[in-house]
Parts: C-alpha cells; sequence; structure tokens
C-alpha cells in the first residue's frame, strides 16, 4: 500500500498532463498553504501557459478533463488564474493512518531506502588544542539531526568529525613547548586543557611578534609530517588533553561522531601532490605549489590560487580535504559527501570540489557532494556571541546555563525526575532553537526565547508530546492496535493528513539539508493537535478507540521527528 500521498498525486497528474499535451514535464504538487484552497495544489499550469501559447486556466481546465478522479482525490476545482486545487478523500487518509498505526508504526508511514548506500557526514571539527566554542554549536547540531535522518532513512551513515589536529597552530604549540618549557616534555598527560590554552596565547602571541620564533615554529609543522619522534610524542598528548574535552560535550549532546582528523590523511598528501602534478594541474607560484581554477578570481581581478603544497614543502588545508575526496570515494566508497562548515568556508570548499572533480576523485554522476554552511550565532544585541571579557562563548558554559534555565522553568511542574528533565529540556531547547531557523541565516540566542511554552520552540512540541501521554493515562485503557482510525471532524482530519505529509517532509529534507523543514511540521503538527484537542473529546467519547489509536499515531510521529533532530522527550513537564 503506497503511503506517499505527494507521490500519488504527481502521478496521476503527470498522466493527465501526457493525456492533454502529450508533454513530459516533471509536475509539480505542493502542500497548500491555506487549508480553504484544499490540501494540495498544482501550479503547473501557470508555468506551461508560455511554452503551450495557453492561458493557465485554458491549461487546467484541459488537465482536470483527463484526470481520474478516483482516491486519493475527493474533488477538484480550479482557482484564481490556473491553480488546481486538490481536495484528498479522507476516507482513503483513515484507512492508510490504519494501516500505519497497525503494520508500520516503526517506519511511520516513512519510505525507506532500498539501495543502503554510503553517505559520509563530516560535522563538528573542532580545533584540537581550544576548547569547543558557540562557533562549533550550529555544526554540531545540525551534522548530527542530518546523519540521524540518513539513518532513519536507512542509509550507510559514516558520521566524522575532522578535527584540526596538524598545521600550523601545533608547530606554535610545539616549538614553544620545546622552546620555552622543555621540563614540560616528561610531564605532558600532567597539562591540563585551561593550561594547555594558555600556551597556546603565549605560543600565538609569540609567534605573531617574534620573527625567529615563527620561523621555528614554522620549521615544526614539516617535521610533525615527517612523523619526527619528538614531535608526535608532544602531537599526542596534545590531542589526548583536547580530546577528553569534546568527548564530554558529545555526551552532554548526545551526539555519536567518529574522530577522523586531519592528520588521518597525512599518508596521502605527497600521493595527492603528485596525482595532480601528474595530471598537469599544477603551476609553481613563488615557490609554492597552486592549483588555478577557472571562474575564481580575487579582488583585483587576478586568478586565485588553490595551495597544496608550501613552498617550505608543508602542506594546508587543500591538500587534506583533496585526501580527503580521494580517500572517500576510493576506500569509503562514498555515494554522498557532506561537510557542514560555517558559511566563511564555502569559497574554500567550491575550489577544492572542483580541483577534486578535475583530478578524478569525484565522480559527480556517481557521488553527490553538498557543503552545507551555516550562519552565525549572535547574541541578543544582534553582534556575535561573546563573553562580557569579549571572548567567545564556550560550549560548555552555554549548555550548562541552558539547564539551569530549563530547571528553574519547570521546579513546581509535574517532573519525575527534575534534574533529568532539565537536561533533557534544556539541550532540547538549545537544538530546537538553532534547528528551526534557516541554517543559511545568523540566528539570536536568547535563553528566555527558546524556553517559552508557546510558539515554535522545544518546549511547545514537547507540551504537545506530554499531553498525549497525559490523556492515555486519563483514560486508563491500552490503545487497541486493532481499531480503525475514523476522521469526522475537520480539525481530526487536518491532523490526520498531517501525519501522512511526515514522509514527503523527510524525503525533502534529506535533499535540501534544511533541518528547519522538520521543526516546521513538527511546530504546525503540536497546533493541529491542540485544535484536535480542544475540539474532539477522547475519554468517554463513541470515537475513544479510534481517537486514542490517533494520539498513540501523532505522539509517535512526534518522538521520531524529536529523536531525528537530537532532541529526548519526556513523559510529564
Amino acid at each position: 500500500m503506497s503511503r506517499d500521498l505527494r507521490l500519488l498525486l504527481q502521478e496521476r497528474f503527470q498522466k493527465a498532463f501526457h493525456k492533454a499535451f502529450t508533454i513530459e514535464n516533471e509536475i509539480e504538487i505542493s502542500a497548500s498553504t491555506k487549508e480553504n484552497f484544499g490540501d494540495y495544489q498544482c501550479t503547473t499550469p501557470m508555468k506551461l501557459a508560455a511554452s503551450l501559447g495557453l492561458a493557465p486556466r485554458a491549461i487546467a481546465s484541459k488537465v482536470v478533463e483527463n484526470l481520474e478522479l478516483t482516491t486519493p482525490i475527493k474533488k477538484i476545482d480550479i482557482a484564481g488564474p490556473g491553480f488546481i486545487n486538490i481536495h484528498v478523500d479522507s476516507d482513503w487518509i483513515s484507512d492508510t493512518l490504519t494501516y500505519i498505526a497497525k503494520d508500520d508504526l516503526e517506519n511511520l508511514g516513512v519510505t525507506k531506502t532500498k539501495t543502503k548506500e554510503r553517505i559520509i557526514c563530516e560535522f563538528s571539527s573542532p580545533n584540537i588544542a581550544k576548547e569547543m566554542h558557540v562557533g562549533h554549536l550550529r555544526s554540531t547540531i545540525i551534522g548530527d539531526a542530518i546523519a540521524n535522518l540518513l539513518e532513519f532513512l536507512g542509509f550507510d551513515v559514516l558520521r566524522l568529525n575532522h578535527v584540526g589536529d596538524f598545521g600550523t597552530q601545533f608547530g606554535m604549540l610545539i616549538g614553544y613547548i620545546k622552546h620555552f618549557h622543555p621540563e614540560k616534555l616528561d610531564n605532558l598527560s600532567e597539562i591540563s586543557l585551561e593550561e594547555l590554552m594558555q600556551i597556546y596565547k603565549k605560543a600565538k602571541l609569540e609567534f605573531d611578534t617574534s620573527p625567529s620564533f615563527k620561523k621555528e615554529a614554522q620549521e615544526e609543522v614539516p617535521k610533525l609530517q615527517a612523523h619526527e619522534p619528538l614531535s608526535v610524542k608532544v602531537w599526542q598528548e596534545i590531542c589526548k588533553i583536547s580530546r577528553r574535552s569534546f568527548e564530554a560535550i558529545y555526551k552532554l549532546l548526545n551526539v555519536k561522531i567518529l574522530e577522523r582528523g586531519e592528520s588521518f590523511y597525512s599518508p596521502y598528501l605527497p600521493l595527492v601532490v603528485k596525482e595532480c602534478e601528474n595530471k598537469g594541474l599544477v603551476t609553481l607560484d613563488g615557490e609554492a605549489k597552486c592549483i588555478f581554477l577557472e571562474g575564481f578570481i580575487n579582488s583585483e581581478g587576478n586568478p586565485l590560487p588553490l595551495i597544496i603544497q608550501k613552498k617550505d614543502g608543508g602542506y594546508n588545508y587543500a591538500t587534506t580535504d583533496l585526501a580527503g575526496f580521494f580517500y572517500r570515494t576510493k576506500e569509503d566508497k562514498a555515494r554522498r559527501i557532506i561537510v557542514v562548515t560555517d558559511m566563511g568556508q564555502s569559497l574554500h570548499f567550491q575550489m577544492v570540489y572542483q580541483a577534486a572533480l578535475l583530478a578524478g576523485y569525484v565522480n559527480p554522476e556517481k557521488v553527490r557532494f553538498d557543503h552545507v554552511p551555516f550562519g552565525l550565532v549572535l547574541a541578543p544585541n544582534k553582534k556575535k556571541f561573546k563573553t562580557r571579557a569579549g571572548e567567545t562563548e564556550k560550549l560548555t558554559d552555554l549548555l550548562e546555563e541552558a539547564i539551569i534555565e530549563a530547571k528553574a522553568l519547570l521546579e513546581g511542574r509535574d517532573v519525575e525526575n527534575l534534574d533529568e528533565a532539565a537536561t533533557v529540556l534544556g539541550i532540547g531547547a538549545v537544538k530546537y532553537a538553532d534547528l528551526s531557523c534557516n541554517r543559511i541565516k545568523d540566528y539570536t540566542f536568547s535563553y528566555e526565547r527558546m524556553l517559552k511554552f508557546d510558539g515554535n520552540t522545544a518546549a511547545f512540541i514537547l507540551y504537545a508530546y506530554v499531553r498525549i501521554q497525559s490523556i492515555k493515562r486519563k483514560v486508563n485503557r491500552l490503545v487497541n492496535k486493532e481499531a480503525k482510525i475514523l476522521l469526522h471532524h475537520p480539525t481530526e482530519i487536518s491532523l490526520g493528513l498531517h501525519l501522512l505529509r511526515f514522509n514527503e517532509v523527510l524525503w525533502t529534507f534529506y535533499d535540501d539539508l534544511l533541518p528547519h523543514k522538520l521543526t516546521d511540521y513538527l511546530y504546525h503538527l503540536a497546533e493541529k493537535f491542540h485544535a484536535f484537542f480542544r475540539d474532539c473529546r477522547v475519554e468517554g467519547s463513541s470515537d475513544e478507540e479510534s481517537r486514542l489509536l490517533l494520539l498513540d499515531l501523532t505522539a509517535a510521529v512526534i518522538k521520531r521527528g524529536l529523536d531525528i533532530l537530537g532532541i529526548k522527550t519526556l513523559e510529564r513537564m
């Protein structure tokens, strides 16, 4: 039994357009923006008017004449200049929901992939020797939601944390410790993250003010890349110190991720440079090996170089990311590669991807690449999020404050474990506030707004779920999975139809990688539940069994949707 309503409608209209005009154009069916216009709309007549030489309304009329008016379509009408409004049969909605509740509760009517393709999702990507800050929040949350979605859809997902564990900052750190604190070389494991960060700040200052130390630090980078024993020893201990801090934050966020840092690709860097040279892609520019790509120019109008080996023989981000493309297609056998970083890295990934295509590391017919950029997290004053001291906000401090704020909000409410509930609400509120914004835009961080129980917030969605659990407890009977869902009241039908749209929303999210499409869906689902709760009695009504089953399915969709977003649910609140 097909549950993809939009696909069914598209197929039906595709046939009608072909019969009417012998065309194979892709027909667009979308959910109506207003329910009084119907359940779905077809706007294709507007787009075909010029090519067919007919008025949109005439095209719409001809299509309707050739349309097979059987389920799931109940009624068709033409509105405005040529919109085709589609009304879905409520009996078909009832039958389909009943099938899902009885036989497909695990999938919730969502079509799963049959290919089991390997998809790599790279996200979070903090730098070693630095604490994770609010800037890493979006990459971690967005990447985790995308990976959760892909796993639910049935793909083979490899979650990668491309940590910055090589490069100039390590030359500075290693050089500084060797030069100024050689006594620490024998007890590196005793250094705390806070002390390491202080060492980093001092090393950075020395790097910026002392030409001799800058040269010394730069010389440490190729030593590390060449696996010089002492440099490697210092580097390994520095990584261990940072890793403990990262893992604590990932545990709090309930994020699972495999660390595969820049250093992982170190053995492949000479190979990448050599292959690019052999393919005639490399040009020497001031002794640095560069790739000049068509269409990329700097502010002066000159060709913009992609440097893959510096004049001192060292490698950089571009080399590592090229090696990443090589490894992920040749060894990981990825069919899709997703990289989640801030908007500032868009140009870098455009250039690296073009270089990967030229090097033959990516076949665009077999491998899809998506760079998933995102905007900044802003403070309430609309400026970049900083502490009062002017430093970047530590992620751990931000999350702990969210839990404290949530705990104060929940005190005195019906919760079973206050600390656990505060963690669920606090972390969930932070995640939802981020994901509910279009990721390509900046968003303003506000504890007050994100913890509200009304509006498009985690608290509002969680409260809808909690309220359903309360109704089930009040009725005090098991949900009859053998019952039939019957939809009579308009708000009941509206809720049922929205549940059937879960599949199309998830596959839209899969394609455009915009998490706010899912948060919008959950927000409207919670609204429709509350309208149903206002209008339709459950306990003691003649439709008690049907409505309990409908609510059970609603709760399951809310729970699954929040789970994809990386947010836990509560039974009481």
